[in-house]
């Protein structure tokens, strides 16, 4: 199962957006609760002055009744259930709540405060207090209770002044739904600018990423190109790695040519010395020699392939390449009477070098030309998943699905007429293997055998 990627943009872009919401969010709801308690401060500051303007317009009579020199001027408290009430009550033991006086807009009503706001008065005289009830129309009422001693009266009066509340309520909300939308705005502006932020932040790292793929797609040698003081480390690196990359490769090409060098000498010599000689202890050595010297061909071809498909950028233009080995095997093949059809699907470049993709398409139009009845199609093209397919067919006899299988084995030779070593698929295979492609055998459409190569592609 592939892991799971997660982008480094999407991650600074959410942790800043959720970090940024988070603020926006709490900031909202703290301004609508300072608005609230302003408004509501704003409501308690009117109740309060109603409340104070009652007290001073209080008066008690020689038989201690009390009586207002005045009533509060606003028109509110005129108009029935307008909303805006006051009263005055005289609180005493045998009858808690006996009404003094009371504005017209309560008109045959009284408020109804709770006993606890009641009690709360009674119990700190001079001191106001607030709490929600319900007006006499059903109404959520604001009222403010206060408590007072009047010369002339052993018992305390209370003052009470009360007003709907929702219309501070309204306010609230509204101020509350503005603050959303507010907030709302301004979270998409705060993601608009952390995406273009992190994209101008990153783009030095999104254009580094971008040369050593240029350098991976051999489109360049080096990492090129000016960095941050951050990145630029890393991009000396980089090179550094591709340096010592191509440094490697090269060693293992000079150690490959000496080796070659010096095995392929001395067995020269043995197979010069039994040819010359009769006897089946000659044969016996030329054959032997003639052995070591394929098998030592095939296996410095695998580590040159081996260096080459471990190096950096390498790259090579398939069409052409299959272009000119068609050309040359026609020139080979056509005085046999094999036509040789060669089609290339758009353009196509191999992930590693020229000489291994001869070698490879070389064996196998060279084998499919051998058992070829007169017609050989080569086709190439892309595969998808960064890969493509060499598709290799003849119109010969054919192989059945356990001669397929031991062809592909080395040095096994399933006609010993036609000349060869029995190395050609198997060197096929091997380096295929070793750039990560496969080989593999089926029946062709034309009659004969259908190879089909799979190598690994670069971008042009």
């Amino acid at each position: 199962m592939t892991p799971r990627r997660h982008s480094l943009v999407l991650r600074l872009i959410a942790t800043g957006a959720i970090w940024a919401a988070a603020l926006l969010v709490a900031g909202g709801i703290a301004l609508t609760g300072l608005y609230e308690r302003a408004v509501l401060g704003a409501l308690e500051s009117r109740l309060q002055s109603t409340v104070n303007a009652l007290v001073a317009a209080s008066e008690t009579s020689a038989d201690g009744e009390v009586s207002l020199a005045r009533e509060p001027t606003d028109p509110e408290y005129n108009l029935v259930f307008s909303g805006r009430y006051w009263q005055i009550a005289d609180w005493r033991t045998e009858d808690r709540l006996r009404v003094i006086a009371r504005s017209r807009s309560l008109w045959d009503e009284r408020l109804r405060p709770p006993d606890r706001l009641m009690e709360a008065a009674a119990a700190q005289p001079g001191t106001p207090i607030t709490m929600k009830t319900v007006g006499p129309d059903e109404e959520p009422l604001r009222v403010i209770a206060q408590a007072v001693i009047l010369s002339g009266r052993p018992d305390m009066v209370v003052v009470l002044a009360a007003e709907d509340q929702r219309p501070a309520d309204r306010e609230v909300r509204r101020f509350g739904l503005i603050s959303l939308g507010l907030i709302a705005f301004f979270a998409i502006a705060l993601v608009a600018g952390l995406v273009l932020q992190v994209r101008f932040g990153l783009a030095p790292l999104f254009r580094m990423r971008e040369a050593v793929a240029a350098v991976r797609e051999g489109q360049a040698e080096r990492v090129e190109g000016q960095f941050p003081s951050e990145l630029q480390p890393l991009g000396d690196e980089l090179n550094s790695l591709i340096d010592h990359s191509r440094e490697v490769v090269e060693r293992a090409r000079t150690h490959v040519g000496n080796l070659a060098h010096a095995l392929k000498t001395p067995i020269a010599v043995l197979l010069n010395e039994s040819r010359s000689e009769q006897g089946g202890f000659a044969e016996l050595v030329e054959r032997q020699a003639d052995t070591m010297s394929r098998q030592v061909d095939h296996h410095l071809r695998r580590a040159r392939a081996a260096a080459h498909a471990k190096a950096v950028g390498a790259k090579t233009d398939v069409c052409a390449t299959l272009d000119d080995l068609t050309r040359t095997l026609q020139r080979i093949y056509g005085r046999q009477g094999i036509s040789i059809g060669f089609e290339c699907e758009g353009e196509v470049f191999f992930r590693g070098e020229r000489q291994d993709l001869e070698e490879m398409a070389g064996n196998l139009l060279d084998n499919a030309c051998k058992w070829s009845g007169g017609e050989v199609k080569a086709t190439v093209r892309l595969a998808g998943d960064g890969r493509f397919e060499l598709l290799v067919e003849d119109d010969g006899p054919g192989m059945d699905a356990e001669r397929r299988e031991q062809a592909l084995q080395r040095g096994v030779r399933l006609d010993e007429s036609t000349p060869g070593s029995g190395l050609g698929l198997s060197i096929v295979g091997d380096l295929a293997a070793v750039y990560g492609g496969a080989l593999t055998l089926s029946e062709s459409e034309l009659g004969g055998l259908l190879a089909r190569l799979e190598l690994p592609s670069r971008k042009r």
